[in-house]
């Protein structure tokens, strides 16, 4: 008989048998050793018991090589340490419609359709918990029934005097705001490959944290990293969907080892709509107090966060509603409260800002209405509260560059803002906003005193330079930034580097492409391989042509003394001396960040080694008889630090413009009835290139001091005050407020008829009393 244990080993037999071997179920037939086609059979209930689970029809079916259930994989697992509460396929109970219940393995993918449609799923079906309301409600139905509550995460954090700061205020505002929860839809579904040659797991896949996903594989199969292989392939797009490490990358790893065969399972863009990651729902609270000239002297929000079903990055996302809104305004006091929910709709996570485009929308729309209130210029009010370069926050968090002044002046400018607002004609209007974002979270995901991002370079005796980097490049162009950085300090031209990326194999750690840390941290790690490159071949030659050392540059192919060019040797024979005399030139280089964390739970998330800042005007025309909103421009000034690239700067941000317009006026992962409304680009609206606006991208460079070439980040952060900036252009095209998005038509209809749209409360909740932190040192010591 043939035996298949579960690392793939196996004993020839001619018959094709049906065995069980530990759990997992499988065929095997030696006579058709080709690739195999995987499907995922998905719940087709919102919150259900299972029952019964009866694979054998399944597995009975000419043509399928192994079967999975939740049995098979039963060690849970989270991207985060604190949040392992997921399972690779379903565990007694499903959470949400369209999640994993089995899987199957079989020659082609039309027969492991067929196969899914045999297994037999009997559900008991459970209350749905489909929004923050139901899920904080008395008497709900829990999500995860091992927790008193629905409520995944907490905090209360308060930092300075907030009450002192309200009772000083001259002017007090309070509003409530509502972003409902939105997708990725990157033109790439989700695919993984999975091949087990016995010993080791090879996984060709799309995600854009390799590492991550190699740790997530070392749990839930008990392997060894040492033993799995993670490959990226090239992406086509990310924006933080494919951060998570996903069921269909553990059933296919799992499937290839059942059956010692290579598995591909290719996700349709209906399933891609499951597994989601995509941006909170966040229900939210801002309150602040202002002096008479507009300074502000408190503010505190409250943010709830409608997480799904399980903790994806949630953690961290509560607290990034929280974390970013004082890296833009002074704030002298400020408490916020936040709560992350587990309701029974696929799992949010990070995506495009990850966790800080609510806040913003909330607090540049709450900051226009108090400058009505006050009588003042909204730019002037934001003027009148901007952070200083080189400053801390009253939450711990360094400021570096930052030429958020220049943003501001250059975009209110470029767009004839101060002319236009409240002058033209009735149904058009203009709004402004401002953000910040980081480059790079400051801490990595599980805690260890290790680099965030290492670089390895490697020269040829032809001279050939190749850079080895697991950063994942996800269309961003990280990729040629590495080599960009190489290039300049080795005195090439970025051609002569090649760069070879995410293959855990192959290339030295980088935590992944998330956060917008790639320029910055894999970049610093970059410059620092290259210079000691450099100085190991500036060293050797200056040897063998007896010059000093401090005399010799590497410049335009050359190694040579500026002062006298004659004298310098060609790149190759540079390398050549410096082969001869070192031996095998390789270096390495890794970056990590300063320690940056304040003194309270919770201060890992928002440090970051430097923040990108942007100012964004938006030109509206909107019909008053229809509420049709269209977007006719947009001037957007971001500071870069330096742009390595400016054709890949003004890319990224016309993107993020794109994907920030289709948040404010389309886009909405709404559900019905415990399903998914629509989960097609038929039903789910993204703009078309004929929906797109003129960008005006100005772009602003403050030279980071420890920003690679003074670099910093452009990914994620333009795309935080557009959304804002399309809601206030709104109330100055028509005079109403629509304080939700998406800003659909029938919205704006019916603020027309009643001055307003917007969540009128937020549920109770009884937080904690706020832990009180004292503002930083250099805080305090700032005039």
């Amino acid at each position: 008989m043939s035996e298949l244990s579960v690392v793939g080993t196996r004993r020839p037999k001619v018959d094709a048998v049906a065995k069980v071997t530990g759990r997992a179920r499988y065929t095997d037939d030696l006579r058709a050793p080709r690739m195999l086609a995987a499907k995922l059979l998905r719940s087709s209930r919102t919150h259900a018991r299972i029952v019964r689970l009866d694979v054998s029809h399944a597995l009975a079916l000419p043509g399928v090589h192994a079967v999975l259930t939740g049995a098979d994989l039963p060690i849970a697992y989270g991207i985060l340490p604190v949040s392992q509460d997921e399972h690779a396929l379903a565990l007694e109970k499903v959470r949400y419609a369209g999640e994993p219940v089995a899987a199957v393995a079989a020659d082609d993918e039309e027969t492991a359709e067929r196969a899914l449609a045999l297994v037999e799923v009997e559900y008991e079906d459970l209350p749905a918990v489909m929004s923050i309301e139901q899920a904080l409600a008395v008497g709900a139905a829990a999500v995860h029934e091992e927790r008193p509550t629905n409520v995944h995460r907490a905090a209360a954090l308060e930092f300075g005097d907030v009450d002192g700061g309200f009772e000083a205020a001259d002017h007090v505002r309070e509003d409530i705001f509502f972003v409902h929860g939105n997708t990725h839809v990157p033109l790439e579904e989700h695919a993984t490959l999975a091949e087990w040659d016995g010993s080791k797991l090879t996984m060709h896949t799309s995600t854009q944290v390799p590492h991550y996903l190699q740790r997530a594989l070392e749990r839930v199969l008990e392997l060894p990293t040492s033993r799995i292989r993670v490959i990226v392939p090239a992406l086509g797009g990310g924006f933080g969907g494919k951060c998570d490490p996903f069921s269909h990358e553990l059933t296919a790893a799992k499937l290839a080892i059942v059956t010692g065969r290579p598995v591909k399972i290719a996700l349709t863009r209906e399933e891609v709509f499951y597994a989601h990651r995509g941006r909170h729902p966040v229900l939210m609270r801002v309150r602040s107090g202002f002096a008479r000239d507009g300074r502000i002297t408190a503010m505190e929000f409250r943010c709830l966060l409608d997480g799904g079903a399980y903790g994806s990055y949630g953690a961290a996302s509560m607290l990034y509603t929280g974390a970013l809104q004082t890296t833009t305004y002074a704030i002298p006091a400020y408490r916020f409260e936040g709560l992350r929910a587990y309701t029974t709709k696929p799992p949010c996570g990070p995506k495009r800002g990850h966790g800080t485009p609510q806040p913003r929308f909330a607090l540049e729309c709450h900051l226009d209405k108090v400058a009505e209130e006050l009588g003042l210029d909204p730019i002037e009010l934001r003027r009148r509260n901007l952070v200083e370069p080189f400053s801390w926050t009253v939450n711990h968090l360094r400021i570096t560059s930052c030429a958020l002044e220049e943003c501001i002046d250059r975009v209110v400018e470029a767009s004839g803002f101060e002319e236009k607002r409240g002058r033209l004609p009735h149904g058009r209007g203009v709004g402004f906003a401002v953000s910040a974002y980081m480059s790079g979270a400051g801490l990595p995901i599980y805690a260890n005193e290790l680099p965030q991002s290492e670089v390895q370079i490697k020269v040829d005796r032809g001279g050939g330079v190749t850079v080895y980097s697991m950063a994942t490049d996800i269309g961003q162009g990280s990729d040629s930034v590495l080599a960009y950085l190489t290039a300049e300090v080795l005195g090439l031209e970025p051609a002569d580097v090649a760069v070879v990326s995410a293959d855990t194999d192959l290339t030295p750690i980088d935590l992944g492409s998330y956060s917008s840390r790639v320029t910055f941290m894999a970049g610093n790690a970059a410059v620092e391989a290259a210079e000691r490159m450099r100085a190991l071949v500036l060293g050797a030659v200056a040897e063998q042509l007896g010059l000093p050392l401090d005399r010799l540059v590497l410049r335009g192919g050359r190694a040579l003394d500026p002062g006298d060019p004659e004298s310098g040797v060609p790149w190759v024979e540079a390398i050549r001396i410096a082969a001869a005399s070192r031996g095998p030139l390789v270096t390495a280089g890794s970056y990590r960040p300063p320690d940056l964390a304040g003194p309270y739970k919770g201060a890992g998330v928002g440090p970051s080694p430097a923040y990108s800042f942007s100012a964004a005007v938006v030109e509206v025309d909107c019909d008053p008889e229809t509420g049709e909103v269209r977007v006719e421009k947009v001037w957007v000034a971001h500071d870069v630090g330096r742009a390595l690239n400016p054709l890949l700067v003004e890319g990224q941000i016309e993107g993020s413009v794109y994907m920030a317009l289709g948040e404010a006026l389309l886009e909405n992962h709404a559900f019905r009835d415990g399903v998914h409304l629509g989960p097609s680009l038929l039903d789910y609206k993204t703009p078309t290139a004929l929906d797109m606006p003129e960008v005006v991208s100005i772009v602003v460079e403050s030279d980071d001091p420890e920003g690679p070439f003074g670099a910093k980040e452009v990914g994620q952060g333009v795309l935080l005050p557009v959304i804002p900036a399309v809601a206030n252009a709104v109330h100055d095209a028509l005079g109403v407020r629509v304080d939700e998005v998406p800003i659909t038509a029938d919205k704006v209809i019916r603020a027309l008829r009643q001055g307003r749209v917007g969540p009128k409360r937020l549920p109770d909740f009884p937080f904690r009393d706020a832990v009180r932190v004292d503002p930083p040192a250099q805080w305090r010591a700032a005039p």
